[in-house]
């Protein structure tokens, strides 16, 4: 549900005058200018709800599968319901029949051997967590094993096809996906109320669910635990088990406010600034305050001017990717934009300490560019911004079937108070 709001919109002049200062030559503007489109920009403002986001349908589903956990495994249980988990991952596995059948049409493969399923370095070490966050309830899948993050990303994401995972990648968000086991569900409650009904009826309410894409779609993320953005612990002053600790906060925050912004405008945006949004939240949950350093060493820009290429900013040069003209402005507006964001959290530390507060704090930032956040004066603009959700959330919708938003009222904004 989006409320088209053409009067609140990022400054062009501003914007064209940051990427000038930071070196960019005419073309390289407009690249960019293009890339850090906003989400208001792309999608038009939301009708901001209350926060923390009310569970979405696929919950019910997923904490059965949670009760299950403790007593058949995490692995187990997931192997059982998920078609995908049934098949190796494989070069040109996506366009196998049985593959096809089986994900495509809910038909479950012939061989059930667990030894031909989808294997795992340490399945005993998979959880199904279900973590309360700004953006609802959300179902995690961790693993302790690289290898076995890369394996479910590979087969939840890529169709079970061994596409390359990037070492500096530690979660990654399942999104639109169709759950048969969910389908299969609902055609037994359906059945038990049409008892009478043959194939063909059952057929015509399939029909009629698909439009209703929240009756058999699911989200969720899968996490790993190791080192956060392929940084080690020795480097950035931890020792290894308090590190991981830490990364695995940091991580989990990190996309579940990836999860939180999807929900709320509908989209990601895949851009530079929802990474630093992402980082912000994920330090401050895992710190209690926001690490510069940290965000800067993340990225690859520790010993900026010079950029690492083992940093996560090598990720983020969009598609397509951004010429080396873009990219060499796009390190200095992240470099800025960084040290800026530690300017926010220094001007409201209480704010990081409320989840309501800061979920308002994600979505001011969400509206405005990078080259916004770059800027100076970032704290003023940012405050103006809650000023205007505030108010727009005087003005909200509740929240339909599919969980999108819902109505919101709000004390003063940034005040740490829920």
């Amino acid at each position: 549900m989006v409320e088209e709001t053409p009067h609140i919109a990022p400054n062009l002049e501003l914007r064209r005058r940051v990427l000038t200062r930071a070196g960019a030559r005419s073309g390289e503007v407009e690249e960019l200018l293009t890339y850090n489109r906003s989400a208001i920009e792309q999608r038009g403002l939301p009708a901001f709800p209350t926060f923390p986001l009310s569970d979405e349908p696929h919950l019910e589903a997923w904490r059965a599968y949670a009760e299950e956990a403790p007593r058949h495994g995490a692995w187990a249980v997931l192997r059982d319901r998920i078609p995908q988990l049934r098949f190796p991952v494989a070069a040109g596995m996506s366009e196998r029949g049985e593959y096809r059948d089986a994900t495509r049409k809910g038909i479950s493969p012939q061989e059930n051997d667990p030894e031909a399923c989808l294997r795992l370095a340490e399945p005993d070490g998979v959880e199904l967590l279900l973590h309360p966050a700004i953006a609802g309830t959300v179902p995690i899948v961790a693993v302790t094993v690289r290898a076995d993050f890369v394996s479910l990303v590979q087969a939840l994401c890529h169709r079970n096809e061994p596409k390359q995972i990037p070492d500096s990648m530690g979660a990654c968000i399942v999104a639109g996906f169709n759950n048969w086991d969910r389908v299969r569900t609902y055609r037994r409650r359906w059945q038990a109320s049409h008892p009478a009904a043959d194939d063909d009826a059952w057929a015509q309410e399939f029909s009629r669910m698909l439009p209703n894409k929240s009756a058999y779609q699911d989200r969720f993320i899968i996490l790993s635990r190791g080192p956060y953005s392929n940084v080690q612990g020795a480097e950035v002053g931890f020792g290894e088990a308090e590190w991981l600790e830490r990364s695995f906060f940091i991580r989990r925050e990190h996309e579940c406010t990836h999860y939180f912004t999807l929900r709320v405008f509908g989209a990601l945006q895949h851009n530079l600034l929802e990474e630093l949004i992402a980082d912000f939240v994920g330090l401050v949950t895992a710190f209690g305050s926001f690490r510069t350093e940290l965000a800067l060493r993340f990225l690859g820009l520790d010993s900026f001017p010079t950029v690492r290429p083992t940093g996560r900013l090598q990720n983020y040069r969009g598609s397509p990717p951004l010429s080396e003209g873009a990219f060499a402005v796009l390190a200095r507006l992240a470099y800025d934009g960084v040290r800026n964001l530690g300017l926010c959290a220094a001007d409201r530390p209480q704010t990081l300490n409320s989840p309501v507060d800061l979920a308002r704090l994600v979505c001011a930032l969400t509206t405005l560019t990078m080259e916004e956040v770059a800027a100076d004066g970032v704290v003023n603009r940012v405050d103006s911004r809650l000023a205007m959700i505030f108010r727009k959330s005087q003005h909200s919708f509740p929240e339909g079937r599919d969980g999108s938003v819902a109505a919101a009222s709000s004390p003063k904004v940034g005040n740490g108070k829920p």
